[in-house]
Order: C-alpha cells, then sequence, then structure tokens
C-alpha cells in the first residue's frame, strides 16, 4: 500500500502523523511511504531523516492525496484537504466530528474511509490512541493555567504554587480521566491545592491512592460544581464522552459568580467544549475574558510540544496504522477495537455517537454495535 503524510496545515500544528521510525516499521512491512516536503520539521524531524528511513519526499500535498491509498495525520482535515480525498482511500488521524458538522459532511462527500484515532478502543475499555495526546495536554493545561494566572497575561496575578506563607492557587478539575489525572499530577507537583470532581467511584479511590490524599476528590454535581467554581483560581475542564459531543458544565451565569481573573482552560474543545462560553482558540491568540474570567481554549495543545507529542502519538497509532496498511478495510473487521474507530464509511456516518449527535443517519457497516 502506498502510504501519504502531508504536512499538517491546522495553524501553530507542527505534530507529524509519521515519525522517521514509524516510517521504517512501514517500509519493513513493505508498504511505500510518501512524506511532504518538511513535514516533520516543525517536530525536529528533517527530510533527510525520513529518506533513511526509507521514504520518498513528495513536494506538495497535491502529490500525497493524489497517489496515497491511506492518509496518515494528526489533526482533522481542513476543507481543502478533506476535497481532496477519494472514495477507497483510508484517512487515518484524529476528526472530532461530533462538533464539526462541516467537516462531517465534506468526509461523506469525499465517499473516503474515515478512522478515527479518538474512538478506537482497547480491551480494557480505554482508548490508547486519545490517552497520549490527553497525557500531554492534560500537563500543558496547567502549565498554560499557570501562565495565564500572571497578571500581565490577564489573570489575576496569582502564582500557581504560591510561597512560604503566601497560598497557593487552587485547581478545580472537571473529570477524572487521563487528562484530569495527568492535570492532577503538574499541579500538585507545583504545589497547588487540587480538587478533582469525578462520577466514579472506583476512579476516586484510584486518584486517593495515586495521590495519597494529597490531591482531594469531589462527587460532581450541579451543586459541588457551582461551590468549587466560586473557590477556584483555575478550572480545567477535562471531560470526555467518547466520540460525542462534551456536556455543559460551566455555564455564562457562573461566569459571573467567579472570582476576577480567575481562568479557564477547556481541553474538552476539540469535542466542543465543556464551558458554555467556551470557543476554539489558537496558540497565537490563546486567551479571551468573559466576565472577568480567562478563557484558554486553545484546540491543539499538544502542538505546542510537537516532538513528544509526535513521537508518543506514533507509539499509540503504530500498530493500528500498520494493520490498516496491510489489510486495508479488512483490518477494521479483523479487530473490532480498530473498527470502533471507523466513523465515515463510502458516504454514511458509522459511529453513533457522531450520527446522534449531528442528527444524521447512522450505519453499521461492520456489524460490531450490537455486541457487549
Amino acid at each position: 500500500m502506498k502510504v501519504g503524510v502531508p504536512s499538517e496545515i491546522k495553524a501553530n500544528e507542527h505534530r507529524v502523523g509519521l515519525t522517521p521510525t514509524a516510517v521504517r516499521e512501514y517500509v519493513a512491512h513493505g508498504h511505500d511511504v510518501l512524506v511532504q516536503k518538511g513535514a516533520g520539521a516543525g517536530a525536529g524531524f528533517e527530510d533527510a531523516d525520513y529518506e533513511r528511513a526509507g521514504a520518498k519526499i513528495v513536494p506538495d500535498a497535491d502529490a500525497i492525496f493524489s497517489a496515497a491509498n491511506m492518509i496518515v495525520k494528526v489533526k482533522e482535515p481542513q476543507e481543502v484537504e478533506w476535497k481532496k480525498l477519494s472514495k477507497g482511500q483510508i484517512l487515518y488521524t484524529y476528526l472530532h466530528l461530533a462538533p464539526d458538522p462541516k467537516q462531517t459532511q465534506g468526509l461523506i462527500e469525499s465517499g473516503c474511509t474515515a478512522v478515527a484515532y479518538e474512538t478506537v478502543t482497547d480491551s480494557h475499555g480505554g482508548l490508547p490512541l486519545l490517552a497520549p495526546m490527553s497525557e500531554v495536554a492534560g500537563r500543558i493545561a496547567v502549565m498554560a493555567a499557570a501562565e495565564t494566572l500572571l497578571k500581565h497575561n490577564g489573570g489575576m496575578g496569582l502564582l500557581l504554587s504560591g510561597v512560604p506563607g503566601v497560598r497557593p492557587a487552587r485547581v478545580a478539575i472537571l473529570g477524572g480521566g487521563v487528562v484530569g489525572v495527568n492535570s492532577a499530577r503538574m499541579a500538585n507537583g507545583l504545589g497547588a491545592e487540587v480538587v478533582v470532581l469525578e462520577r466514579s467511584i472506583p476512579r476516586m479511590r484510584e486518584l486517593d491512592d495515586i495521590f495519597l490524599g494529597q490531591v482531594g476528590t469531589r462527587y460532581s454535581t450541579i451543586d459541588s460544581i457551582e461551590e468549587e467554581l466560586l473557590l477556584a483560581d483555575v478550572v480545567i475542564g477535562a471531560v470526555l464522552v467518547p466520540g460525542a459531543a462534551a456536556p455543559k458544565l460551566v455555564t455564562k451565569d457562573h461566569l459571573k459568580q467567579m472570582k476576577n481573573g480567575s481562568v479557564l482552560v477547556d481541553v474538552a474543545i476539540d469535542q466542543g467544549g465543556c464551558f458554555e462560553t467556551s470557543k476554539a482558540t489558537t496558540h497565537a491568540d490563546p486567551t479571551y475574558t468573559i466576565d472577568g474570567v480567562v478563557h484558554y481554549c486553545v484546540a491543539n495543545m499538544p502542538g505546542a510540544a510537537p516532538r513528544t507529542s509526535s513521537e508518543a502519538l506514533n507509539n499509540a497509532t503504530l500498530p493500528f496504522g500498520i494493520a490498516l496498511a496491510d489489510h486495508g478495510f479488512d483490518a477494521l473487521k479483523k479487530n473490532i477495537h480498530l473498527g470502533r474507530g471507523l466513523n465515515v464509511h463510502e458516504g454514511v456516518v458509522t459511529y453513533p455517537a457522531v450520527a446522534q449527535a449531528l442528527k444524521l443517519d447512522f450505519k453499521d457497516v461492520l456489524g460490531i454495535w450490537d455486541e457487549k
């Protein structure tokens, strides 16, 4: 199979779909790999690195999309990209379709087979291809919050860690999954006062064991969220409903009750955001303020650390990607966990939560959604 790696074109996105190490694995499996000139430069990988790994460097995206049977990316395709896709091509990348009707329609009209990293599952019920970027995003969220809290960035002028005799910031984290635990790890390590709001009691017990009681936990209810918003200097939105739009846990009315200069960091922004007032921002212009509360809603937080992110992502995506390259569409039939990643195929939506969120028809082309 011909596997193509175009340059990412989303604003301030420097990650790359395949690292040279991953390319070498594809080549070892007998596949031809085409890499757009300069595609890895932002993550520190030169064209020569790809050539040594066995890839062919091609001049532009058109050469990738016209020749490759399988396209490997990081971020969701932009309009100019989905218009280059066609029936018979496999697109393997993050998609986040539930809050994005325009992209979904574009993929439907292309006829391609679109496999989303974020909905591939594992035998433990986890999301193994989302996890590494959630780890990075969770940690960056705290770093971003600490910077945004500073006065010159619009915050209240509070040092996240505090100093002896002066209290640290209080950080409320909505959700105790991969993003939440990594945010808690960073915030706790920096000396902040941390509380995680979560609905799974077993997960709260795990968090208590992980942090030895140094991070507080609360059962997430409307009341507990409202109480913590009044106390918080930083709120990190870390909720996830796989493949679906994020629930809105913080409303516009809540902002009027929060501290002036407090910070909201919405890591769920790729899925539409978990704050009612969230709108996607970029690393170039990451924040905006509503009712005195500073919002940080960068839609590709891990893109700020493209070397780390690209390597971590490829470690997770490589086995599934090799399976797709080796077996094509049949790979989705052979492995139910990879099959769960299929979101669009030949003009139909194939992931239930996406169809439900966008009020589109759903078709179970793999026959996997009745299985328990």
